[in-house]
């Protein structure tokens, strides 16, 4: 498994970018094994607009520029009230299990692994968060993740 962690600020809207998981995948044809990479991005802009994009290609840039690519077409918005959630939420996506509940203001980000990346660039200072799955797979957390803020609306919608 090959890991890389980057942060880069891209040039237009304002939104950053990391590369939480970049694999290598192989698929068996007549021929033998084709190796290609799998890239998992998360995008945001720290002010409640966050996405998360998985894409594959033949070498590590194609499929991260992909994964950019997906991300910035799956972007949604997150209500944010002081800089955390406006009620508690859980998700299942797969067998990944998250939960999301409000922290009081200075309280900081607790979360663990992809989580603290999708939360911190939604712009989520103050919140508790708990991989409630034994997954370790960061793909399906970071989709239940996902999945918890895509159900919030904010208070005056709820």
């Amino acid at each position: 498994m090959v890991s890389r962690v980057t942060v880069s600020r891209s040039k237009e809207g304002g939104f950053d970018q990391k590369l939480v998981e970049l694999r290598r995948v192989t698929r068996v044809v007549a021929g033998g094994k084709r190796m290609s990479f799998r890239a998992v991005v998360v995008l945001g802009d720290h002010k409640g607009q966050v996405g998360i994009g998985v894409a594959k290609g033949k070498d590590v840039a194609r499929a991260t520029d992909k994964a950019v690519f997906q991300a910035r077409k799956n972007i949604i918005s997150v209500p944010l009230v002081h800089a955390t959630i406006p009620y508690e939420v859980t998700a299942k996506h797969s067998s990944a299990h998250v939960l999301l509940k409000p922290a009081k203001q200075g309280h900081g980000l607790v979360a663990g692994g992809v989580m603290r990346v999708v939360l911190s660039f939604a712009g989520i200072k103050d919140i508790t968060a708990k991989v409630l799955g034994r997954t370790p797979n960061k793909l399906t957390n970071a989709m239940a993740t996902m999945k918890a803020l895509g159900q919030l609306k904010s208070m005056a919608h709820k």
